[in-house]
């Protein structure tokens, strides 16, 4: 199964959870629980002492509003792009947020999550 053959209806269906799960244990500072469905080779990358430092340090990080607002998807290979429109807490403006899912042993994992 290829994750860009399912509809956008089904991809969202599957993202928006996702993202509001890292939304929620990137607030709390949860690094265990918010690399919990990450694919194994983007988990292995992730050096956990700078994200145990950003988590700590950064207001971003720790004040993400609940509501993000769905852009859409982007299809490329064996990935989807999910993206949202993300707002802070505690700061003015908007930033986007990035998902990338992709299968990973038959399960969707997520393969690349950011915010600019």
């Amino acid at each position: 199964v290829n994750i860009i053959e399912r509809t956008d209806e089904e991809i969202q269906a599957i993202a928006n959870p996702l993202w509001r799960e890292l939304v929620k244990n990137s607030n709390e500072g949860r690094y265990g629980e918010f690399v919990k469905n990450f694919a194994n080779s983007l988990a292995l990358a992730m050096d956990q002492v700078e994200a145990g430092r950003q988590f700590a340090s950064s207001e971003l990080a720790r004040n993400l509003a609940d509501d993000a607002d769905y852009l859409g998807i982007i299809r490329r290979g064996e990935h989807v792009t999910v993206l949202y429109r993300q707002r802070c807490t505690t700061k003015q403006g908007e930033w986007l947020g990035r998902l990338v899912l992709g299968y990973e042993n038959e399960e969707v994992r997520i393969f690349g999550a950011s915010i600019f």
